[in-house]
């Protein structure tokens, strides 16, 4: 990892991801009655309790709305929560108003298009690895996983790694 990574990375204090293909692997199921299903990763969502342990702020900006999703994030005590956000800047820029947070204190995960304004901006851009060509190329990090199947675990270790607090949560 290059210093400059490793900077980014230190400075980083809320998390925020995007949903589909992200924190689930994008597919969109329907019950018969029309009730949007959705699968999550209980590694990622283990790596969500590991930041809040830590003391991090966590955020979802999704450009759809989903009952599952605000489930998901209650569940998941997840601070803010940005729903029908499209584009998906606007909402990114509340958060950081009411967050009091910079730019270089926020790691993105994304994985589409409408993601990208939002990843330019923030200090640590991550794409999954099942991103579209264009959402790599404007990261900081590519995961190795694929979204919804431990690309947030894997961006959350790595942070938790990065800035030293990794063995406290592994002994708490």
């Amino acid at each position: 990892m290059t210093k400059k990574l490793k900077d980014k990375i230190k400075s980083i204090n809320l998390f925020v991801m995007d949903v589909d293909g992200v924190l689930t692997d994008g597919r969109i199921n329907l019950n018969e009655l029309g009730q949007e299903i959705k699968s999550f990763d209980v590694h990622d969502g283990f790596g969500m309790v590991l930041l809040r342990r830590a003391g991090y702020k966590t955020a979802i900006i999704s450009a759809r709305a989903s009952a599952a999703v605000k489930a998901r994030a209650k569940d998941l005590l997840i601070d803010k929560i940005y729903q029908d956000a499209y584009p998906k800047i606007a909402a990114y820029e509340a958060l950081k108003k009411t967050l009091q947070v910079s730019d270089e204190q926020v790691c993105y995960v994304g994985d589409d298009l409408p993601d990208l304004p939002v990843l330019r901006q923030a200090g640590f851009a991550v794409a999954v690895s099942n991103a579209v060509q264009e959402v790599r190329l404007a990261a900081d990090y590519v995961t190795k996983a694929h979204g919804g199947r431990g690309a947030v675990r894997e961006v959350v270790e790595l942070i938790l790694k990065t800035q030293g607090r990794w063995d406290a949560l592994l002994t708490a």
